[in-house]
């Protein structure tokens, strides 16, 4: 097993879901960090785009890439309570199977209602979206055992693999006046959202709806060539 000793740094975004993967697994286990942040604009982003990953956190001379393997590797070098990736085999090949599930058919379909072409395209993605939450509607239950969090009592894989996306949902919601999670269709889901939202490693680290709308109008902005306040940051 590699040292737990050593600088921490988590090279990324400050609204990306990915970077905040990182960021929680590290608070859930009191490591401090320096978050380096690369902008798209300028040249800090260098080392991302070489990795093609974002994040990347390095641990002393070590780097590591890929927003679920550094949850997992932080896991592992910080061995102590509370544990992340769940200990029983057929817990983690669950919690591993939905975020995959997460990574490749949810989270696109996501991205899909702000990109989308025409009327009908965004409606047929929003109905993806809705669809992919009934079903982790299900998984909740079962994996949560009727507690607080997917990983049960703490914050664990699963509520990172998900938790993270939560503010891109809320945004979503607001631009296009819709209700992703209700009360009528995914109850268990919008609770724990709220749980996961105001737990003290999550609540520093996950930006506001406001400020994700103002960083896409920036950015924008900065790519249709007119300048910005943040160009002062």
């Amino acid at each position: 097993m590699a040292k737990s000793d050593g600088k921490v740094k988590v090279m990324g975004r400050w609204q990306c879901p990915f970077t905040m993967r990182a960021r929680i697994a590290l608070n859930i286990k009191s490591v401090n960090y320096e978050l380096v942040e690369a902008r798209p604009w300028d040249g800090q982003s260098q080392v991302l785009h070489e990795s093609k990953s974002n994040p990347v956190m390095v641990h002393g001379d070590k780097s590591i890439c890929e927003s679920l393997n550094i949850v997992e590797y932080i896991d592992e070098i910080w061995p102590y309570a509370p544990s992340i990736v769940p200990s029983d085999p057929l817990e983690r090949v669950t919690a591993r199977f939905w975020a995959g599930y997460l990574k490749d058919q949810w989270f696109p379909s996501l991205k899909a209602i702000g990109t989308a072409e025409g009327e009908d395209t965004r409606k047929a993605a929003i109905r993806q979206v809705e669809k992919g939450l009934v079903l982790l509607e299900g998984a909740f239950g079962k994996c949560s055992k009727r507690k607080a969090f997917f990983g049960g009592d703490q914050i664990a894989y699963l509520d990172i693999a998900f938790g993270c996306f939560l503010c891109l949902l809320r945004v979503e919601e607001k631009v296009n006046g819709i209700k992703l999670l209700s009360e009528a269709k995914t109850p268990d889901l919008l609770k724990w959202a709220h749980r996961f939202c105001s737990n003290a490693v999550v609540k520093d680290v996950m930006p506001t709806i406001e400020s994700l709308i103002e960083y896409d109008e920036i950015i924008m902005g900065r790519m249709k060539g007119v300048a910005s306040p943040a160009s002062k940051l």
